[in-house]
């Protein structure tokens, strides 16, 4: 019997196969509604509009989420807290009371680590210059 389940981080890659480095297929956002199809280990084998892939479990939720909910949906409803984790990151009040409580954290290098990405070429390069072979990987 096919669940659903939504994502509940800002965005994520649906992938090939079960593993963070399997080729991306497609990307899921915050709130999308998935049909799980399959469970392998921790990763969720889903359809995303059409395309069937692999999502890591700790991207979604069984919760349905609703950005913009009408009179019926309103206890469905995202609220601030949910919308600034869905990002792993915090809202400005959130991270006003962090910095008030934890007056010696080094932010600059919080908001550098934020702006910083690698590439999945990047991932894919590090790997064979390395000789690393994951296992799951289609590296």
């Amino acid at each position: 019997m096919t669940t659903s389940q939504s994502v509940q981080v800002r965005s994520s890659q649906l992938r090939k196969s079960p593993s963070f480095l399997g080729k991306i297929i497609s990307t899921v956002h915050y709130g999308d509604r998935l049909a799980v199809l399959e469970t392998k280990d921790s990763w969720l084998k889903v359809d995303a509009r059409g395309n069937q892939g692999w999502l890591h479990s700790s991207a979604m939720t069984t919760k349905e989420i609703v950005l913009k909910p009408h009179a019926g949906d309103i206890s469905k409803a995202a609220d601030s807290d949910e919308i600034a984790l869905a990002g792993k990151g915090f809202n400005r009040q959130v991270e006003k009371k962090f910095r008030q409580r934890n007056a010696n954290a080094n932010f600059n290098m919080v908001d550098k680590m934020e702006k910083s990405s690698v590439s999945q070429e990047e991932i894919e390069a590090f790997l064979k210059a390395g000789n690393l072979h994951p296992t799951g990987g289609e590296v």
